[in-house]
Order: C-alpha cells, then structure tokens, then sequence
C-alpha cells in the first residue's frame, strides 16, 4: 500500500514537472532586453493632467466629440463593471447596470451582457462599439454598438468560432472613417493564431485575411514594466500576438503590430478589403515601416502622427509619417499606458491599465496599487475624437 502510494506521488510530480515544461516550451522563454527607443521627453511631466483616479484599472478609452469619457475597466483585473462613463469623476456602468450582470431591475436576463470587453470606439455617426472577446473563446465573441444618444444597440454581430473560436482574443480595432467596415486585431495569446479581421457592418461579415504572418506573431521578447518581468510564474511570458492597431486619417492605411515586436507594419486597406486577392500576394504587400517602442495602444493626430505607448519605459512617443520617432512625454506616473483616445480641443487621453500589478495577481494585490489613473495631454495637433 505505502509502496502504491510513493509510486502515485512519484507519478503525479512527473505530470506536473511534464505540463510546466510543456507550458514553458509553448508560452515561456525569451529575452528581456528589448531596444530603448525612447530619449529625452518633448514635453515636462506638468503636461499631464489627471483625469481621474479609480479604484479599477481601465483598459481601453473613447472619448466623444462632446467630451463623454467611456472606458472599459480591464478584464484581467475581474471588475464588476466592464463598460463604463466617467461623470463626475466616477464610473457609472453604461448602459445601464443590466449591461453587465446579465440582470435587469425586474429580473429579465439580458443576453447581449458584456462579459470580457476591453477594446471600445466612437466613430462618425455617433455610436460606441465594444469589442468583446468572449473569455480568450470561451464564450462567443461579439461586437455592441450603442447609439449615444439614448444607449440603444444599434447593431449586433456574433462571431463564428471559424473566425474567433478557442484561445482567440479580440483584442483591440478600428472603425473605417465612412463606418463601413472595422478592422480587429485577435491576439490570440492562448491559440497562438494571431490575425487581423476585417468585419463589413452593412453586410454583417467577417473573415480573417492575415494569420501567422510575421507583422502579427509575436517576437520573443518578455516585457519589463517598472521592475516586473512580466513572466507568469516563470513560466508563461505576456506575450500576445498582433495587439496594437490604428488607421491613418483617410483610412486608406492599417498599422499593426504585437507589443513585443520591433517594427510597426503597415498594409493598403484596399489590399486588406479585397477577398479576391490570394493571401501570398497581400502578404507581399505589407510593409515594415518603422521601428517602434514596446507598443500597446496607438492613436492618429489629423496630421497622420501616430502615438505610441512605450509600456517599458512609462512614455508616450510620436511617430510621424515618414517614420522618424519622438519621444513626448515620460513620467512614472505612466503605469503600462494601454488606451489612446483624442478627445475634442485637441487633448489626447491615455488610459493607464498598470498591468504589472493586475497579472498574475490576487486581487488584494490590485487594491493595493490602486488608484488607477486616466490622464490627457495636449501634443499639439487635433486627431478624431473617439479614435
């Protein structure tokens, strides 16, 4: 019996040491020294306003040409409210309260509830989109959109598990400047199947047209964010695929590209929205155009400047059109800058998810580091708000 034993225990610690090798062979390794291409800041820290404080990380933010602010507060972080308003400083669940439980006052079920939402936009004709990704697949994938002037869905569309089925992650996107079409970025960390996806409002359809190319997989490159090696476990590195993702003023240009990876690549949305041209040959046409920072969010000046979170070294940089990168801003405060949205008088707000202090964690350990800040800042120029 006691022999049976010993041989049980042996058995179970050789499973164990097996499936942490496995994860560390699929998820883990790398290298932390990832370029600094950040330099002296253009801007002082006094540039930086506070916007608000919060007791959740948000994650990504559209701020309306009215100056509405919504946010998603970060799934990693499990909040109660997935989608939210800021008025008066604080978030208010948006829609409405049923919107994120599943339940309305009088006990309906509301089956469109957000469940791991973390990418929104506002775009031209006034309606919020939210991107959910289903719990990594999980659950179905699926866009929202709301009008904003009285929070009805104004359009709904669940994706096939062809499109984004298991350990898919929509991630982040953009909305067309006509409103016709969205382009997604599916992270795919768990799939290791990163893509982009283009989905056509009117005619409800989506398709993956570029997978595993190498503009969308992930460098090996293990993120170093205010002295966290961003390792779960020391085994499973945070590195997701083709994250972050912005269209030039025109919407003639989509950029792209993972956090961990050292160019921004960019490709023709023509090329992109053409079905019938073979995939060999769109993959021929995306360009490398620049070096970039370690990335997470981007946003667009009217100019065709786009801004570049640099997660590892708390700073906010410029890239302009013909690739030439400038650093604005650096500042501590800056914890993992994650969402852009211009808002109207030229402000450009960031949303700083602090994820080195939400992966990974317990949630008494996001409580301790909390408040959680939105800041803005003016660059300079004027972008879309919303974008």
């Amino acid at each position: 019996m006691l022999r049976g034993l010993k041989f049980l225990g042996i058995l179970l610690i050789l499973l164990v040491i097996g499936a942490a090798t496995g994860l560390r062979h699929i998820y883990g390794g790398g290298d932390d020294s990832f370029p600094d291409r950040s330099g002296e800041p253009s801007l002082s820290g006094d540039a930086l306003e506070t916007v608000a404080n919060l007791d959740n990380p948000p994650g990504n933010i559209a701020v309306s040409v009215d100056g509405r602010i919504f946010f998603t507060q970060h799934p990693e972080a499990r909040p109660e409210l997935k989608v939210v308003q800021l008025v008066d400083g604080q978030p208010h669940p948006f829609p409405n309260l049923a919107f994120q439980t599943g339940r309305h006052e009088d006990g309906r079920y509301e089956p469109r509830y957000f469940r791991n939402v973390l990418s929104l936009r506002i775009d031209r004709y006034n309606r919020l989109w939210t991107l959910d990704n289903g719990h990594h697949g999980f659950d179905a994938a699926r866009l929202l959109a709301f009008d904003l002037e009285d929070g009805r869905v104004v359009h709904e569309y669940v994706f096939p598990p062809g499109i984004a089925g298991l350990g898919s992650h929509l991630n982040d996107f953009q909305v067309a400047p006509n409103g016709r079409t969205l382009y997604i970025a599916d992270a795919s960390f768990f799939a290791k199947n990163p893509g982009l996806i283009v989905y056509d409002v009117q005619n409800r359809n989506a398709r993956r047209a570029v997978e595993n190319h190498e503009s969308v997989v992930a460098e090996e490159y293990i993120p170093v964010v205010q002295g966290r090696k961003m390792q779960a476990f020391g085994l499973v590195a945070i590195r997701p695929g083709v994250d972050s993702i912005v269209l030039d003023p025109k919407g003639e240009w989509l950029y792209f590209a993972p956090v961990t990876n050292n160019f921004l690549y960019r490709v023709h949305t023509d090329d992109l929205l053409n079905p019938k041209l073979p995939r060999e040959e769109l993959y021929a046409r995306i360009e490398r155009f620049a070096e970039k920072t370690m990335s997470d969010g981007l946003s667009v000046d009217r100019q065709g400047n786009i801004y570049i979170s640099d997660l590892e070294h708390s700073a906010v940089l410029s890239l302009s059109p013909s690739g030439e990168l400038r650093t604005l801003l650096k500042d501590e405060r800056l914890r993992w800058p994650d969402g852009f949205s211009f808002g109207p008088d030229g402000w450009l707000y960031i949303a700083c998810s602090s994820l080195q202090h939400v992966i990974g964690r317990l949630p008494g350990n996001i409580t301790a580091h909390a408040p959680y800040q939105i800041f803005r800042f003016k660059p300079g120029t004027e972008g879309v708000p919303g974008h």
